[in-house]
């Protein structure tokens, strides 16, 4: 499966679909930092709420690079769950990267602040802060994206679709006092706890949300592939 895993990776990249969804998160990220700087933590939450859209959109295009025939022909040599298994993680793998790149970028380009003396204990705390952060978004993206795949909703009307309808459910849905807070993943919350006082009993139960929403979003991905053959 390793090896299907290197080969969807390798297909997204040889073919030039990489370079989309990373110039829009540059371009994005870009955007967000130029209006000045900020500490990690608060910079790093709202970082990670503008990138979920971008990273569904990436697991869109990796998993939508592989023929159908191609996909169907992995089906037989590794397994139908094997095949399924290793789009996501392909998916995953990809987001990481992309995360890596994302917490560097404010460091380049002067968007945080930096420590106010040499006790200050701001910045560990908010590269901690953000890297959770970051981290809650990647499983909840690569489930809306596949979710949005050709192989799931078959057509790209349909997975343009889903991707817009999660993207901005999640900010709608997130916001405080939503009604159906349980129908976004919480990466709205999360902003908002990187921002203030984030205890570590909130951090957990985020991280459980997100992850209870995450396998959700999964399961409904395999149904539908399931359903489409």
């Amino acid at each position: 499966m390793s090896a299907l895993v290197r080969m969807r990776l390798a297909g997204f990249l040889r073919t030039g679909r990489a370079l989309a969804p990373l110039l829009a998160g540059l371009i994005t990220l870009g955007t967000l930092y130029g209006g000045g700087r900020a500490q990690p933590a608060e910079a790093y939450g709202v970082s990670a709420v503008v990138l979920f859209p971008v990273l569904a959109w990436q697991t869109k295009i990796l998993l939508d690079v592989e023929p159908d025939v191609q996909r169907r022909l992995a089906q037989v040599t590794v397994g139908v769950a094997r095949e399924r298994l290793a789009g996501l993680l392909a998916a995953a793998v990809a987001a990481l990267v992309t995360v890596a790149v994302a917490l560097l970028f404010p460091w380049l380009v002067g968007g945080v602040s930096g420590p106010v003396d040499p006790g200050d204990r701001s910045i560990p705390v908010g590269l901690a802060l953000g890297l959770w952060a970051h981290v809650l978004v990647v499983p909840a993206a690569v489930a809306l994206g596949a979710l949005a795949s050709r192989a799931s909703v078959g057509g790209a009307g349909y997975g343009v679709a889903v991707l817009a309808l999660g993207g901005v459910g999640a900010v709608v849905f997130g916001l405080t006092g939503s009604v159906a807070p349980w129908l976004a993943p919480p990466i709205m919350a999360a902003a908002r706890t990187t921002a203030g006082d984030a205890a570590g009993l909130t951090l957990l139960g985020l991280s459980g949300w997100a992850l209870a929403w995450s396998a959700a979003v999964v399961g409904g991905y395999l149904w539908r592939r399931r359903a489409q053959g």
